[in-house]
């Protein structure tokens, strides 16, 4: 079982916009490797950093319009956001420390 949450178009400004926590988003989709890849790390990222930061994962297949506000045009993106604001984004598989030098200077 996954330590993310999958977040909807219908759930996400609650979820996300308006978090008291930083929020890591994963935007990926059923079909996409590299998301299949990076999904390990992104739920260890979950569990290892619980109660510091939330962490979503958005299907970009089944929350288009969500996607498209954001400008996903390849996946996974994974996005930081922080008082409902994009602080940090990376494109791609990426190694951990590269996922973490993102996230981390936002945590409080």
């Amino acid at each position: 079982m996954s330590n993310a949450v999958a977040v909807t178009e219908a759930t996400f400004d609650a979820e996300v916009l308006q978090s008291r926590e930083p929020v890591l988003v994963d935007f990926w989709a059923v079909w996409c490797g590299p998301c299949r890849g990076i999904a390990p790390t992104v739920d260890e990222i979950a569990a290892e950093y619980k109660g510091r930061l939330k962490v979503v994962k958005v299907d970009v297949d089944q929350n288009q319009e969500v996607s498209m506000r954001y400008g996903v045009l390849s996946i996974p993106t994974l996005m930081v956001f922080k008082d409902g604001k994009v602080v940090g984004r990376v494109l791609g598989a990426v190694p951990k420390p590269r996922l973490l030098s993102i996230i981390e200077p936002h945590l409080s």
